[in-house]
């Protein structure tokens, strides 16, 4: 399969979640392209990037969109989490933009969830996972495991998603819960 990212960060975590399947990356496979997330949805986005990479290679692909939701902003940023700034901005300065819409004095609940949605698409069958995860918009960045806004999205422990180990994170993340949903899935057709 196919995972239809150029994101080094996403690639590395679902080959450690999904070790049972060979997945490679796009640009294991010399695909140069980069797809435009400009739908209204995660599985849009997901199912968007699925089936384009299928149509190029006709190799069954997996593909996700994630991002963060802000309760008390209406589920911002959404499907605009990492187009946030425009693409030239790094995560750094999309999190310090974040941090700084929310100290809004009227914002009184930082309360926040990550989704992902991953679709698996073969030409046949489109099989959608999907994951949550709950926590809070920290005040200020911490940690330097992870990458997006792992480093402001804090958990139930108080600890950001960069501030646990890769192997903790790999085990609650919603990419991870996704991952896990789709399985369970992708394992009854496999069978």
């Amino acid at each position: 399969m196919i995972f239809a990212s150029n994101n080094k960060g996403k690639i590395k975590e679902i080959k450690n979640i999904l070790k049972e399947y060979k997945i490679t990356s796009m640009k294991e496979n010399n695909i140069q392209i980069d797809i435009i997330e400009d739908e209204d949805t995660f599985y849009e986005n997901a199912l968007k990037k699925a089936k384009e990479i299928y149509k190029i290679t006709g190799i069954p692909t997996i593909a996700d969109d994630s991002g963060l939701c802000i309760d008390a902003l209406n589920n911002w940023p959404g499907v605009e989490t990492h187009r946030l700034l425009g693409e030239n901005h790094s995560d750094k300065e999309r999190n310090n933009y974040i941090l700084e819409k929310m100290r809004n004095p009227h914002i009184k609940e930082r309360t926040a969830h990550v989704v992902c949605c991953l679709i698996y698409h073969d030409g046949t069958n489109t099989i959608m996972g999907e994951g949550v995860l709950d926590g809070t918009i920290s005040t200020k960045r911490r940690g330097k495991n992870g990458f997006g806004f792992d480093e402001i999205f804090e958990l139930k422990n108080g600890k950001t998603l960069a501030e646990i180990t890769k192997e903790e994170k790999n085990k609650i993340s919603a990419r991870s819960l996704a991952a896990i949903d789709l399985k369970e899935k992708l394992d009854k057709i496999r069978r």
